[in-house]
């Protein structure tokens, strides 16, 4: 253990005066965040596509009134706003450079200063690198914060192209449905036929379903290779959090899973 985390564990009445006093003195000249009055729930939730997440991120905001902050959406934000970082940002974009690590944490060190963050948050697919992980672990830790809990949803690859390779839905209206675990009527009164464009058909207006360009077996397959190289080093800077939950069950039994680890403070 580092001194930062000897000094957190003892008792204030045992810890070195100098180290007390120039916390309490960096906090109140505002040198860096002071320590929550509160503890809060500090989530990340992993998930390939087609895993739930979209399903169960939900369900811990509800449960714990946390928000679901995705990185997209706080940058799109931030740049609408104006802020300091927003601007950074907007001129890395403009100049057509990247988004760089220091200014993604920056901005989310400025969203969970508001008031929605007050229980704590969700970190949805991020940190994306290890770099960014440690970044994020810094931040946390200058407000004696850290991550409680990652939540990986696992899916078996195979499982994952039945999914996603069945989805077909009603572009107007956003509906959804599935080949296999959720038909339209139309493909059910085929009985026995495959799924094809004259078969799939909205159930409210009859007009024909659409299948996204990216739900494709070549396209899942790269986009699951790129998320297993990419969140395999992720998982492991963060063995000790990590909670693997099967998400290849029924979505009340996974969920069941998921709120037996939720952080309550």
């Amino acid at each position: 253990a580092d001194d930062t985390e000897i000094l957190q564990k003892c008792p204030l009445s045992v810890q070195p005066r100098s180290a007390h006093f120039d916390a309490r003195l960096f906090a109140t000249m505002g040198g860096g965040p002071s320590k929550q009055s509160k503890p809060r729930a500090v989530i990340i939730i992993f998930g390939p596509p087609g895993a739930g997440k979209g399903t169960q991120a939900p369900k811990i905001t509800e449960a714990l009134n946390i928000p679901q902050l995705s990185t997209g959406d706080m940058l799109r934000a931030a740049v609408a706003a104006g802020t300091d970082v927003g601007k950074e940002a907007k001129a890395a974009m403009d100049s057509g450079g990247l988004v760089t690590d220091d200014i993604v944490v920056a901005i989310i060190r400025d969203r969970i200063k508001e008031k929605d963050c007050a229980n704590g948050f969700i970190l949805d697919g991020f940190p994306r690198t290890l770099e960014q992980a440690r970044k994020l672990d810094d931040m946390l830790k200058r407000s004696g914060e850290a991550v409680d809990v990652v939540i990986s949803l696992e899916v078996a690859d195979e499982l994952l192209e039945k999914r996603i390779c069945g989805r077909w839905i009603h572009k107007a209206s956003g509906r959804s449905y599935h080949a296999d675990f959720n038909p339209p009527t139309s493909l059910k009164k085929a009985k026995g036929k495959t799924a094809k464009p004259k078969r799939m058909l909205d159930d409210v207006t009859g007009e024909p379903l659409e299948q996204r360009s990216d739900d494709t077996k070549e396209a899942l397959t790269a986009r699951l290779e790129a998320y297993h190289k990419q969140t395999v080093p992720i998982l492991t800077h963060y063995k000790d959090q990590v909670v693997a939950i099967d998400a290849a069950r029924d979505m009340d039994a996974v969920w069941k899973s998921i709120d037996a680890v939720l952080p309550r403070k």
